[in-house]
């Protein structure tokens, strides 16, 4: 069915759509932890929903979301923006993880779509530290946008809460999904980024305005500095050429006064 949707509109020996047809198939089925499957329409676009970690802030929540993958998939990541308000992610917006577009350095060639979305769930109760599209909602404000969340409804997918299966067998998780989600766990617990000292900033008052005129005070004050020094520049140069003058006839006046003494000598004897 899914290769009949696609024929003819895709270059079959592309190594983005062999691999991407060939994830369809193995995700075609939904679990109770996570559904993906490509639109009618583009083999690159994804639609997913993940059900929200338990023992969480999310547990019991329901979150959907797309997955932009690029035509050089799987040697680039995809990008991942969340659609179901959640308080940890930004919606609409494309998010910061070690799997998505933002951090392709990290990226592996031999992760999936699922690895995306088992790092996607790993990373929900994670501190957001200010990241590109994070957010630090409070657990009660966390709790309710998960009620909320089993009436949400897609515009293409419809209510998403009902796309997730309830009966399906858990697939065991691989070795190297593991290390990546021990990886994730360590990146947790990483100091926060410049992005989040701007935040932190910004909750103590500094709004935006003021912290970039700051900056430019902080500018002007350098620029004010340099051009004390240039003027006094001069002022020292002409110091130090008034100085070399005095001790040159000084040194003159001695000289000439040794001379003197040396000839009188002379003549009187």
């Amino acid at each position: 069915m899914l290769k009949m949707s696609f024929e003819g509109k895709y270059n079959a020996k592309s190594p983005a759509v062999k691999r991407l047809m060939r994830e369809a198939q193995e995700l075609h089925e939904a679990t109770e932890e996570y559904y993906a499957y490509p639109l009618d329409d583009n083999l690159f676009e994804w639609h997913f929903t993940v059900q929200g970690p338990p023992s969480t802030d999310f547990e019991g929540g329901v979150y959907h979301g797309r997955i932009l993958l690029p035509p050089e998939y799987p040697m680039k990541p995809p990008n991942i923006i969340l659609l179901t308000p959640n308080g940890r992610f930004r919606i609409n917006k494309k998010i910061c993880l070690n799997i998505s577009g933002h951090h392709p350095e990290t990226w592996q060639p031999s992760w999936s779509i699922r690895t995306a979305l088992l790092a996607l769930i790993a990373f929900m109760p994670t501190p957001g530290n200010g990241t590109i599209g994070s957010l630090d909602y409070s657990t009660e404000e966390r709790q309710k946008l998960a009620k909320k969340s089993l009436n949400w409804q897609c515009d293409n997918c419809g209510k998403v809460v009902d796309l997730l299966s309830k009966n399906s067998i858990k697939k065991p998780i691989t070795e190297e999904e593991q290390n990546m989600l021990d990886m994730i766990a360590l990146k947790a617990d990483e100091t926060p980024t410049i992005e989040t000292s701007f935040t932190e900033n910004s909750e103590n008052g500094d709004t935006a305005s003021e912290l970039r005129h700051r900056r430019e005070t902080n500018l002007s004050e350098s620029q004010d500095a340099q051009q004390s020094t240039v003027h006094l520049n001069p002022q020292v140069e002409t110091m130090s050429s008034t100085n070399d003058l005095f001790w040159n006839i000084l040194i003159t006046l001695l000289v000439s006064a040794i001379i003197l003494l040396v000839l009188r000598r002379l003549f009187l004897v």
